[in-house]
């Protein structure tokens, strides 16, 4: 069955049924998990923020220079805070790509422990340490910002019921009265709907930095190697187009233009009130019904269900044909290139083969959805992982489809899984 649901925060803010679904509440849990990790990232940072602040502000405002001691301490602790950054932010990372799913179903799989000395190499790590110091310096002076609204918001809604103690209540101006303070009361209730798409926005954004700052970065040789495949399966792709028609032109229709020939002239041969007359003429219309048939064969095979369901259907049909548990989750609008839905319903059956065949998962996911001008289809499994091309997969003959109409493959699959394959058709007309 195909689910409309949003996969990720940031679509469903867009929809109009935002505040009366689950995810405000999931954004909520995501904000509220960020804050201890956020807090002890925070006071890390501020070992050494708080020292070069207090520096520069006397260097600034009074002409004084930091001391000796001051200097060393700053050089040797910023020295040491980058050397451990590298490792702390490898279990902040696993925790990260596990929270991001409070507000983003998309899989994002983790990177495996590389080594001590490759982690320090490796361009995705710093991609992650970078994250590790917007989450402890940004992210908390966001939060502060935040809370500090919601609790102005608060005050004014409780403020009938402190107007009328000894001390006024005070927000923009002294309010003694119960009179005074409900107008502003009113607002505050107002302004509760705004707070809690504040509350998703401020969530999506930490999401979509996490998601940039996490993503396990592709493999550049596979990738090259499916930008060549491009050019050698059009190419070969219509060889053989070329050879089919050439077969059927040289060797299949002459021998069906004769024998349709011959059909026609014993018709002729037979009287009309013959028993073999009517077997005669079925005949001879079968024969001419082949000749177009078989060209028809030669432009591609398209599967019945996409004409008859639509992609997101034939997906789905897939999906209840699987062994295994299959979600679909379909966002398309808009007409699809009869080419793109094509490749993309091959993509859904060879990918949930391939889970089948080989990942020993327990439940797949599949997802459609528009990105531009590209049709995305994204498979997902909780299997073993571990897809190599080179294997006999089938992965090669998928990306090989995929570049024939200039497409683009993706492939995560760590040992241990999960596995993700994400594909890219551009709907060009």
């Amino acid at each position: 069955m195909t689910s409309q649901l949003p996969p990720r925060l940031a679509t469903a803010l867009r929809r109009r049924d935002w505040l009366i679904s689950a995810w405000p509440w999931r954004a909520l849990a995501y904000l509220i998990s960020t804050v201890p990790i956020a807090g002890l990232l925070a006071v890390g940072l501020l070992v050494i923020g708080a020292p070069l602040l207090a520096a520069a502000n006397g260097l600034l405002l009074h002409g004084r220079p930091p001391g000796v001691a001051l200097v060393l301490f700053l050089a040797v602790g910023s020295l040491t805070l980058l050397a451990l950054a590298p490792i702390v932010s490898y279990p902040v990372a696993v925790i990260e790509r596990w929270r991001l799913g409070l507000v983003d179903n998309r899989p994002l799989p983790a990177a495996p422990w590389p080594g001590l000395v490759a982690r320090y190499r490796s361009a995705a790590t710093w991609r992650e340490v970078a994250y590790l110091f917007w989450l402890g310096g940004f992210a908390p002076v966001a939060y502060w910002v935040f809370l500090l609204l919601v609790l102005l918001d608060v005050g004014m809604i409780t403020s009938p019921w402190l107007a009328g103690d000894a001390e006024p209540v005070v927000i923009w101006r002294p309010i003694e009265s119960t009179g005074e303070a409900i107008p502003y009361a009113i607002v505050a209730v107002l302004l509760l709907p705004v707070f809690c798409y504040a509350a998703g926005l401020l969530a999506a954004t930490q999401a979509a930095v996490a998601r940039w700052a996490l993503a396990w970065p592709v493999d550049t040789a596979a990738l090259r190697e499916v930008a060549r495949s491009r050019t050698r399966l059009v190419g070969a792709y219509e060889a053989e187009r070329r050879r089919i028609e050439r077969d059927l032109h040289d060797g299949a229709q002459p021998r069906l233009t004769s024998l349709t020939l011959q059909l026609g002239l014993a018709r002729l041969d037979v009287p009309e009130d013959s028993p073999a007359a009517r077997p005669l003429a079925v005949a001879h219309d079968q024969a001419r019904g082949l000749m177009v048939m078989l060209r028809q064969l030669v432009h591609g095979i398209r599967p019945q269900s996409l004409t008859d369901l639509g992609l997101a259907g034939a997906a789905s049909e897939l999906a209840d044909a699987a062994t295994i548990p299959v979600t679909v989750h379909a966002d398309l609008d808009g007409e699809l290139p009869e080419i793109v839905e094509t490749t993309a319903y091959f993509v859904v059956s060879e990918a949930l083969g391939n889970v089948a065949r080989h990942a020993g998962a327990t439940h797949a996911e599949v997802r459609l959805s528009r990105a531009g001008g590209d049709l995305v289809v994204e498979v997902a499994d909780d299997g073993r992982g571990g897809a190599d091309p080179t294997r006999g997969t089938g992965l090669t003959g998928l990306a090989d489809r995929i570049a024939a109409v200039d497409g683009r493959l993706l492939l995560s699959s760590p040992p241990g899984g999960p596995t993700l394959v994400r594909v890219e058709l551009p709907c060009r007309r």
